[in-house]
């Protein structure tokens, strides 16, 4: 009974995933199910949804049935419905894995969000948007504070030097000034995860990959029943109206394993402790706001 409990609660996490990168609102695509709003929010909890009604869904989100059941991988054109479907995810994580963006968002400081949400404010007129997107980074921050998953986190040096150059929110067009702010946090947050490094806190980790030219950003989350790939083209300061790549979410075997592979080796290659430490300061000094 608790195995059948949960597939129900992750295919109503799916939905509601799926709604949110279909762009409807939720009593159009309860309308053309035949079904009430009610109805549509009780399924996104975890209750019981027929198959027939599963099989509508399907089709008007134009995913396969199999996917919407978990079994397949799930695609992504959207930030906000990536992001949830991360969230959800990470939610019943115990291990995280990830070749990550110039920081680790869960552990960034609330100046981070602030910047961010400012420059996304000046950019994007739909409010609903942006609070969907607040909500959704608030909650896995809010997740990761209450669970304290173990986080191993490698970071790109090539990455952080444009980080470094442009400031949070780097694709975001923004004024002189608040870009000037951005770079500011965008150094802080870098400072911090050096101090991170050096203190060794249990349970986080971080490492630098300096000699890599590229690599896919991916996160491994592992929870008790399986573990979960995300593949991820969307940085986490971007803005939520962003339609610039399609991220994936699979449970496949094949690609869990290639990917967890590629993150051994790599994990093994990276810079750590002091020699991570140095690099960063190096980086921080280079790229110091006159």
């Amino acid at each position: 009974m608790a195995a059948v409990t949960m597939r129900l609660s992750e295919i109503g996490q799916q939905l509601r995933a799926f709604r949110l990168e279909s762009g409807m609102r939720a009593d159009e695509i309860a309308a053309r199910l035949g079904v009430s709003r009610a109805a549509l929010y009780r399924y996104e909890k975890g209750e019981v949804i027929k198959l027939d009604t599963v099989q509508r869904l399907a089709e008007l989100l134009k995913v396969s049935p199999l996917t919407l059941l978990g079994i397949g991988v799930e695609y992504y054109s959207r930030p906000l419905s990536f992001f949830e479907r991360v969230r959800q995810v990470e939610e019943e994580a115990d291990q995280i894995l990830q070749i990550s963006d110039p920081v680790a968002y869960l552990v960034t400081s609330p100046e981070y969000d602030s910047i961010l949400n400012r420059a996304i404010a000046e950019q994007v007129e739909n409010k609903q948007l942006i609070e969907q997107y607040q909500e959704i980074f608030t909650a896995r921050r809010e997740s990761y504070r209450l669970r304290r998953p173990t986080m191993i986190t490698m970071l790109s040096e090539q990455a952080i030097e444009r980080f470094l150059q442009r400031g949070v929110g780097e694709a975001i067009p923004m004024s002189d000034e608040l870009r000037i702010e951005a770079r500011r946090v965008a150094a802080m947050e870098i400072g911090r995860i050096a101090e991170l490094i050096e203190a060794e806190p249990i349970g986080l980790q971080f490492s630098l990959l300096a000699d890599v030219e590229s690599t896919t950003n991916c996160i491994l989350m592992r929870g008790r029943e399986r573990m979960m790939l995300a593949i991820n083209p969307f940085r986490c300061d971007m803005s939520p109206a962003a339609t610039t790549g399609v991220s994936l979410v699979t449970s496949a075997p094949e690609a869990v394993n290639a990917h967890q592979r590629v993150i051994e080796v790599l994990w093994a290659e990276s810079c750590k402790g002091k020699e991570a430490v140095g690099r960063l300061r190096s980086l921080l000094a280079q790229h110091a706001i006159q």
